[in-house]
């Protein structure tokens, strides 16, 4: 218990006192910013190789995750953006958007670099190059399940037909949604955390703060919807801007839980580095 309040303490102490408030609000808002040209972008590369049902997965496997008050008016907003004829690929506006689109990646490195206690020394052409890749990969990813999906409503029907008796097992795999939209979220987190900031870490060395990202994650997420419904004046406030308000508050909560476990990740490190030096012959 001594060691679970020192790791605790040293997480939120070097949280607060390396502007951990403030580089949450950097993120949340990169974040927001990147969201529509990330979508862009990729519904532009998902049209030119022929993977017409993009936009709609695409659009779950990013909201699903968020409360449905927070995410209903953002993905409408997405969904009238994406349906906007626009031309080929390579367009001067597509390519902004990915750059755009990589700025996002380039706020979670330099959020991350700072929990990890870590100074980037990779060059910034190598890093921008990453980043790019990145939002490629996931555009990538998301086309790869919008083909995979355009199969399953048949392989569900077969189930179904040969396999009646694991009803409950394919009821629970119907619901792909939310259970995609999970999966893409655990595995983003993951991938963020080995390879975005500088330095090497194990998968072992990451998995506790991801899961305290996930269970704040679903809490916060549960807490704030709970405040919008019974408390928030954010419509009569911000009257028009109520939606992008409540998007980036919901956002900055996200961004702080997830700079958070990083922090929690660095301070475990820490604690088991020192543990190591104690036991060294002569200590």
């Amino acid at each position: 218990m001594k060691g679970t309040r020192s790791v605790i303490w040293d997480a939120v102490t070097h949280f607060n006192d390396d502007d951990g408030w403030a580089m949450a609000s950097h993120v949340a808002l990169s974040i927001l910013m990147a969201l529509f040209p990330f979508m862009i972008f990729g519904t532009a590369l998902a049209s030119f190789l022929g993977a017409n049902a993009y936009a709609e997965t695409a659009s779950h496997l990013i909201f699903d995750t968020w409360p449905e008050s927070i995410a209903a008016p953002i993905s409408n907003e997405v969904v009238k953006v994406l349906t906007v004829e626009r031309g080929g690929l390579l367009t001067l506006s597509v390519l902004a958007a990915a750059f755009f689109s990589a700025n996002g990646v380039e706020a979670l490195r330099v959020s991350l670099n700072r929990a990890y206690r870590v100074t980037e020394t990779r060059a910034w052409y190598v890093t921008r190059i990453q980043s790019l890749l990145f939002v490629v990969v996931a555009v990538l990813v998301i086309m790869a399940i919008s083909f995979l999906l355009v199969l399953a409503p048949l392989a569900l029907k077969l189930a179904r037909q040969f396999v009646p008796w694991m009803e409950t097992l394919i009821s629970a795999v119907d619901n792909w949604r939310i259970l995609i939209a999970a999966a893409v979220l655990v595995i983003g987190l993951i991938v963020s955390h080995l390879w975005l900031p500088d330095g090497r870490r194990k998968l072992f060395d990451v998995l506790p703060g991801i899961g305290v990202t996930l269970v704040a994650w679903m809490a916060g997420a549960l807490m704030f919807a709970s405040y919008l419904k019974e408390f928030a004046t954010y419509v009569s406030t911000y009257a028009g801007l109520a939606s992008i308000m409540i998007a980036l508050v919901f956002l900055y909560i996200v961004a702080a839980i997830f700079i958070l476990g990083a922090e929690i990740n660095a301070a475990l490190l820490k604690a088991a580095e020192r543990a190591k030096t104690d036991q060294m012959p002569g200590k």
